[in-house]
């Protein structure tokens, strides 16, 4: 299961959705707030973890993943 966000056409309330992975995209849904049928999923991230980072320390060197020192893109 992986959860989805929305948004409704019709009163543009955003709401999110648990589906299947399997689930077409255009499976019927509608929105919890007016009922309409005219939603449509959002693009979103996800993220995990608890609190927030916070930025290095000046002069030093940041760890892991790309522009982390790991990859060509410069960082």
């Amino acid at each position: 299961m992986a959860t989805y966000e929305y948004l409704c056409l019709a009163c543009e309330h955003p709401f999110e959705e648990r589906r299947a992975m399997t689930s077409a995209v255009d499976t019927a849904l509608g929105c919890p707030s007016c009922g309409s049928d005219r939603v449509r999923r959002r693009f979103s991230f996800a993220t995990t973890g608890g609190a927030a980072q916070s930025a290095p320390a000046p002069g030093s060197v940041a760890g892991g993943g790309c522009c982390g020192g790991s990859c060509a893109c410069g960082g």
